[in-house]
C-alpha cells in the first residue's frame, strides 16, 4: 500500500532520453526514415502522438498506402517505391492480401521493434522544443498520457515527420499554410479564392453484412445529407472506407488548430451518411448491415509546408526536371480538392498527371533556418500545387528515407544537413541510397566497394526474347486499344506476329509508338501505323515496321479498337515485359486521354494502362529475330527495376538449373551478398481494404542457393517473396567463384535477377 500526505506541489516523472537521430511522427514517414537510419546505424528515438504506428495508414485513418503507381492508372511504369516501403508493402501483401488494416497495424509494430537500435515511444506527443541558439535545436519536451512521464529528448540531429510539423513550428522554422497565387512561382494551376487554399480532412467507416436484419438509430447529430450533401446520389450501400475519400471537410478553417471542429461536422455526415442507406428505403440491400467502426480521429490532408532551401513547384513536376542533388522521386497526379469537400457542388478533385516521373531534391528535406532539423513527409518544402502529388503516403515514406541515410551521413561527418549540398558528399548521399534499394530516376549505382564489379559472370543461360509462348493462347476481343511494352536492345525492331480472330471483314489498325523522353511510357511519338485487312476467322498477322533505333529503349506495338476483332494473349510472363491498355480508371481521373485546359500548364496526352492481375496477360507477339537479348551485365548495370530496358537477366525458360556465376582471378574475401529480385514493380500495393490475387509476386524467385568455387552450399532460401535480400555469411569467405542457382517461379515465368553485389 501507497500512502501520500497532501502536498502543496507534485512533479510529474521525467525521463531524459539521448540518442543520434530524433523522429516525432509514426506516419509511414517517420516509420520508414525510423527503420532506415537505424540500419545505417544510427540510435534513432521514434515519437508518436498515438496509440499505433501508421498515421493516415493505420487502424485508426484506414486509408490505403499509395505513390507513384497511382492505382497503376497512369504511365509510370514500374515505379513502386524502393528500399523500407517496398519492403513493407510486399510483406504486407504476402501477410495481409485482404487488407485487414490491423494486422498492417502489427506488421509495422513488427518492423520497428525488430530493430535493436529504435527506441519507439508511443501515446508521446512534443510540447515544446529545446533551443541551443536561434537556429539550432538541443532537445524537445513529450508528455506520455499512459504512462504519465514527462520526456526531455536529445540528440544532435531532429526530423519532424509530424503532419503538422509540431517541432518546426515551434523551433521557430519557416513555413507556409495555404496555397500561393499563381504569379508567386509560376504556376498556372494555383487555385483561385473560390475553390480555395487547403485541402480538408476525412473520417471513415465500415460495414458489415451481418446476415440479419439490423435496425439504425441515428444519433441526434446526424446530419440530414440529402439536405446537405450535393452529391449524396453518390452514396451507396456497398462502397466504405477509403473508397469514400471524398467525404472531406476542413479546407476554408485552421486544419492544425480546428481539426477537433472538423472532426464533429464529419461525424454528423459520417452518421447521416449511415442514416440515409439504411433508412432512406433507397437501399433495401442494406436491411442486414451493421456499422462496424467509424474513425475516431480525420486523416489530415494539408496544412504547414515548411520552407527548405528549394521549394518544389509546378514546373518541376510537369517538366520532370532533373535535379543534381535528386534523393527521391514522385509520380502521383498533382490532386488538388476544392476546399469547402463534401459541401462543394464541384468535382470532389481535380487531378492532373504528368508524363511520368518527378525528382524530389534533397534541398526540399531540411530546414532553411533551423540548422539541424530535417523535414519529411507531407510537410517538405513544396508549394500547394505541388503538394498536391508529393503529399500521398508512399512518396512520403520516400522522403524519409531519404532523409534517414542523410542524417546518417550527417552523423559520420559531424555536420548538419545543409552541409551535403557540397558535390562529393551529395555523390555518397546518392550512392548510400541506391544501396537501400533507394531508386532515384536518371540514377545508377557505381559502388568501388562491391566486389561483383571486378568479376566475370556468366550464366547457364540468358533470355533472347523472340516472343511468347503459344500453347496456351487465350483470345480476348478488342473492345479497348491494346499494346505491347517491348524492350528493344538489339537496334532493329524486327517485323512481327500476332495471332487474331476477325468476326467479319474489317480493318484492324497497327502503330508502332515511342516516348518522346527517354526512359519514359508515355506513348506520344508514332513511329510507324499500318491498315491491316482481315476476312473473316483466324490468322496471323505481320508487321514489318523496318526500324532503326540509335539507343535501347521501350516501344509500344500498338492495336487500336476494333470491336469486330479478336487479339491473342499469352500466359507467360516475363521480367520487364508489360501489356497496357488505352482504358480508362476513373479512380484517378483517368478517361484515357488528358486534355489538359488551355493556360493550365499541364501536357495532353493518351493513357496506357496494365491490367490487374489475373488478367493483364501479354499480347502472343512473335518476332522474325531476336528483339531483345538478356544477358549478364545488368547484374552490375546500377539500375535494380526496368527503366529504358529491363535491366535484369533472365533465364531462358528451358534452362533446368538456371545459375549465374562470378569468377575472379584472385580469391576475394566475400561476408556479404546482396541479391535484388522482380516483386512486380508495376503493382500498386494498396495497403488496406483492397485485396490482392496473390502473397507472391509471381516474377520472385522463391527458391536459390550461393556455392563458392568447390560447390560448398553458403545459403539457401526457401519462400523468399522480398525484393532486396540481404545475405550476411556467419564467416566470411574466402573463393575465386561465387554461384547462384535459382529456381524458374513457375512454369510460365522464367528466373530473373536485378542485381547481385558482393562486400568483404
Amino acid at each position: 500500500m501507497i500512502i501520500k500526505d497532501a502536498e502543496t506541489k507534485r512533479d510529474l516523472k521525467k525521463e531524459i532520453i539521448e540518442q543520434d537521430l530524433v523522429i516525432v511522427g509514426g506516419g509511414m514517414s517517420g516509420v520508414c526514415g525510423a527503420i532506415t537510419a537505424a540500419r545505417q546505424g544510427l540510435r534513432v528515438l521514434l515519437v508518436q502522438d498515438r496509440p499505433v504506428l501508421g498515421g493516415n495508414a493505420s487502424s485508426e485513418v484506414r486509408l490505403w498506402i499509395l505513390g507513384a503507381t497511382s492505382h497503376m492508372g497512369n504511365n509510370n511504369r514500374w515505379s513502386r517505391e524502393g528500399g523500407v516501403i517496398d519492403e513493407i508493402l510486399v510483406e504486407n501483401t504476402h501477410r495481409n492480401p485482404e487488407g485487414n488494416p490491423v494486422i498492417l497495424d502489427m506488421i509495422l509494430l513488427d518492423k520497428v521493434t525488430q530493430e535493436s537500435n529504435i527506441t519507439l515511444l508511443l501515446n508521446t506527443a512534443v510540447y515544446e522544443v529545446i533551443k541551443a541558439d536561434a537556429d539550432r535545436i538541443s532537445g524537445l519536451k513529450a508528455f506520455c498520457s499512459q504512462n504519465a512521464t514527462e520526456y526531455e529528448l536529445r540528440a544532435p540531429l531532429f526530423c519532424d515527420a509530424s503532419g503538422d510539423g509540431i517541432v518546426g513550428f515551434l523551433s521557430g522554422a519557416a513555413f507556409r499554410m495555404g496555397a500561393e497565387t499563381r504569379e508567386a512561382l509560376n504556376e498556372p494551376m494555383a487555385p483561385d479564392i473560390s475553390y480555395g487554399e487547403l485541402l480538408g480532412h476525412s473520417l471513415y467507416f465500415y460495414t458489415k453484412d451481418t446476415g440479419k436484419p439490423v435496425t439504425f438509430h441515428a444519433p441526434s447529430f446526424a446530419m440530414d445529407v440529402q439536405k446537405e450533401i450535393p452529391r449524396y446520389k453518390s452514396f451507396n450501400a456497398k462502397e466504405h472506407g477509403c473508397k469514400l475519400w471524398w467525404v472531406e471537410y476542413g479546407g476554408r478553417l485552421d486544419t492544425v488548430h480546428d481539426t477537433e471542429k472538423i472532426k464533429w461536422e464529419l461525424w454528423k455526415v459520417i452518421y447521416g451518411v449511415w442514416d440515409y442507406i439504411k433508412n432512406s428505403g433507397a437501399f433495401p440491400e442494406a436491411a442486414t448491415y451493421t456499422l462496424e467502426w467509424v474513425g475516431m480521429i480525420p486523416g489530415k490532408r494539408e496544412s504547414r509546408r515548411f520552407e527548405g532551401d528549394y521549394i518544389l513547384s509546378q514546373k518541376d513536376l510537369i517538366e520532370q526536371r532533373i535535379h543534381p542533388d535528386a534523393v527521391a522521386y514522385g509520380g502521383w497526379s498533382i490532386d488538388l480538392h476544392p476546399a469547402d469537400g463534401v459541401f462543394s457542388d464541384r468535382s470532389p478533385c481535380n487531378q492532373w498527371h504528368s508524363k511520368g516521373l518527378f525528382q524530389i531534391p534533397y534541398r526540399c528535406l531540411y530546414s532553411r533556418n533551423i540548422k539541424n532539423l530535417f523535414l519529411a513527409g507531407r510537410i517538405i518544402s513544396v508549394s500547394h500545387v505541388a503538394f498536391g502529388a508529393t503529399r500521398v503516403m508512399a512518396t512520403s515514406a520516400y522522403t524519409g528515407q531519404a532523409m534517414a541515410v542523410a542524417a546518417a551521413l550527417c552523423a559520420r561527418l559531424g555536420t548538419d544537413p545543409r552541409t551535403l549540398l557540397e558535390t562529393a558528399y551529395m555523390t555518397e548521399l546518392q550512392k548510400e541510397l541506391l544501396k537501400t534499394g533507394q531508386y532515384i530516376p536518371g540514377n545508377m549505382l557505381r559502388d568501388e566497394e562491391d566486389r561483383s564489379l571486378s568479376s566475370t559472370i556468366t550464366a547457364s543461360s540468358s533470355l533472347s526474347f523472340e516472343g511468347f509462348d503459344q500453347q496456351q493462347l487465350v483470345y480476348k476481343p478488342l473492345t479497348i486499344a491494346a499494346a505491347q511494352l517491348i524492350p528493344v536492345t538489339t537496334g532493329a525492331l524486327p517485323a512481327f506476329r500476332l495471332p487474331v480472330k476477325a468476326t467479319r471483314a474489317t480493318e484492324l489498325i497497327a502503330e508502332v509508338r515511342s516516348s518522346s523522353r527517354v526512359g519514359g511510357f508515355t506513348p506520344d511519338q508514332t513511329l510507324m501505323r499500318k491498315t491491316i485487312l482481315l476476312q473473316e476467322g483466324e490468322t496471323e498477322i505481320e508487321v514489318d515496321a523496318r526500324l532503326q533505333l540509335d539507343q535501347p529503349q521501350y516501344l509500344f506495338l500498338c492495336f487500336l479498337k476494333n470491336d469486330d476483332v479478336e487479339i491473342g494473349y499469352s500466359n507467360q510472363r516475363i521480367t520487364g515485359f508489360v501489356s497496357v491498355f488505352n482504358g480508362v480508371n476513373k479512380a484517378v481521373s483517368n478517361n484515357g486521354k488528358q486534355q489538359a485546359p488551355e493556360g493550365s500548364g499541364v501536357d495532353s496526352f493518351e493513357f496506357w494502362c496494365p491490367q490487374r492481375r489475373p488478367e493483364g496477360q501479354n499480347l502472343a507477339l512473335r518476332f522474325l529475330s531476336p528483339v531483345f537479348i538478356s544477358g549478364t551485365g545488368y547484374l552490375t548495370n546500377g539500375v535494380d527495376r526496368p527503366a529504358d530496358q529491363p535491366n535484369a537477366w533472365i533465364a531462358d525458360p528451358g534452362d533446368a538449373r538456371p545459375s549465374v556465376t562470378l569468377s575472379w582471378n584472385t580469391a576475394q574475401q566475400i561476408r556479404k551478398i546482396h541479391l535484388a529480385f522482380d516483386t512486380d514493380f508495376d503493382h500498386a500495393m494498396e495497403s488496406v481494404l483492397m485485396t490482392h490475387p496473390e502473397t507472391t509476386m509471381p516474377f520472385c524467385v522463391q527458391r536459390y542457393q550461393v556455392e563458392d568455387e568447390q560447390g560448398n552450399l553458403l545459403y539457401q532460401k526457401e519462400g523468399n517473396f522480398q525484393t532486396l535480400n540481404t545475405i550476411v555469411l556467419e564467416q566470411p569467405v574466402t573463393t575465386k567463384r561465387l554461384t547462384i542457382r535459382v529456381e524458374h517461379p513457375s512454369a510460365q515465368v522464367p528466373a530473373s535477377l536485378f542485381s547481385v553485389r558482393c562486400y568483404s
